[in-house]
C-alpha cells in the first residue's frame, strides 16, 4: 500500500441521504439501506425446494453441454467455472424474475424500468481454492461521481451450503471502496486484504433462499474442501443506461418471448431470435485465475 493510501481513505462513502423512493414502505426502505449499507440483502425461503431441485438439474444439464464446446465455460479459479445461459434453459425463469421480492428489490434500487441482462451460474467443485478479493467489474461513473448503484446480482444456491463447500464470503460496506492501487480497478492488492478479512462474513444459504447484492461489494469464493460441488445461479439486472447488457449474449426465441407475461417482457433487453445459439463465454475475469493454487 502506498504512503498516500490508507484503509480509512479507501471508501468514497455512501450517498447522504440514501436514495429511498418517495412513499417507500418499511420493507423497501430496509432493502435500500441494506444494499447501500452492507451491500447485500436476502430473502429466506423465497422458492420451494422442489423448484430449486429443478433449477439444479437445469444448471448441471447446461454445464455438461457447455463443456462440450470451446469456451462454453470459463474458469474463475482452480476447479471453479462460470457459464452464461439463455432464459429458455431455466424452467423456472418466469417464477424467478416475476417473484415479488425480486421485483421489489429491482424497483427499489434500479427504478421501475430495470433491465434483465444476465443469467448464468457459478460452480466451485471440490478442490476449488480461495479466490482473490475482488469486485465483478470496474466502478461505473454513476457510482464514482453520483454514489448511485446501477446494477444488482441475484444469487440462488442449488444446495444447502455448509462450511466445507467453500461459502461465498463478502466484506460488507465495501461497494464504495476505490483506490488507484486496485488492479484493473477490481482487485485490491494483498497489502489491503486485511481490511476485507477483518470485515468478512461467510454466507450459508439454504435451497430456496435468494440474495441480492451490489457486484461492487468486495467478495470472493473460498476453498471447497467437501466432496460436493456448490452451484449458484446468477441473475444480473441493470438500471437503464448501465450498459452491462453489451457484455452478455442472452437471447430468447419469439415463441418463448410471446409466452412471457408482459411484466417480464418489459424488462428483457436481449435480442429475439429465430434460433438460440449456444453462448460463447466472454465475461472472463482474468484476475480470478490467480487464486491460491
Amino acid at each position: 500500500m502506498s504512503d498516500t493510501t490508507t484503509l480509512e481513505s479507501l471508501s468514497i462513502g455512501r450517498p447522504d441521504p440514501l436514495p429511498v423512493p418517495d412513499g417507500a414502505s418499511d420493507e423497501v426502505r430496509g432493502i435500500v439501506e441494506g444494499i447501500y449499507g452492507d451491500g447485500i440483502v436476502a430473502e429466506k425461503g423465497a422458492f420451494s425446494r422442489e423448484w430449486t431441485r429443478d433449477m439444479a438439474e437445469d444448471i448441471y444439464r447446461a454445464f455438461h453441454e457447455a463443456l462440450a464446446r470451446p469456451r462454453g465455460a470459463v474458469g474463475r479459479g482452480r476447479r471453479r467455472y462460470y457459464v452464461e445461459i439463455h432464459p429458455e434453459q431455466l424452467r423456472g425463469f418466469v417464477e424467478l424474475v416475476a417473484h415479488p421480492w425480486v421485483r421489489k428489490v429491482c424497483e427499489a434500487i434500479l427504478g421501475s424500468e430495470y433491465q434483465i441482462v444476465e443469467l448464468g451460474f457459478d460452480i466451485p467443485f471440490p478442490g476449488a481454492t480461495d479466490q482473490p478479493w475482488h469486485r465483478d467489474f470496474r466502478m461505473p461513473e454513476a457510482t464514482r461521481t453520483e454514489k448511485r448503484l446501477s446494477s444488482l446480482a441475484f444469487n440462488l444456491t442449488a444446495i444447502d451450503t455448509v462450511e466445507e463447500m467453500g461459502p461465498f464470503e463478502i466484506a460488507p460496506g465495501t461497494q464504495f471502496d476505490l483506490s488507484p492501487e486496485f488492479d484493473h480497478e477490481m482487485f485490491p492488492p494483498k497489502s489491503m486484504w486485511s481490511r476485507y478479512e477483518g470485515l468478512a462474513v461467510r454466507k450459508h444459504p439454504k435451497m430456496g433462499d435468494i440474495s441480492a447484492r451490489s457486484a461492487l461489494t468486495i467478495h470472493h469464493g473460498t476453498k471447497n474442501v467437501s466432496e460436493s460441488p456448490r452451484p449458484v445461479l446468477v441473475l444480473g439486472v441493470d438500471a437503464p443506461g448501465a450498459g452491462n447488457a453489451e457484455h452478455h449474449d442472452m437471447a430468447v426465441t419469439r415463441p418463448f418471448y410471446d409466452s412471457l407475461p408482459e411484466r417480464v417482457q418489459q424488462h428483457l433487453v436481449c435480442p429475439i431470435v429465430d434460433e438460440l445459439i449456444p453462448i460463447t463465454q466472454k465475461h472472463d475475469i482474468e484476475g480470478l485465475m490467480m487464486g491460491e493454487a
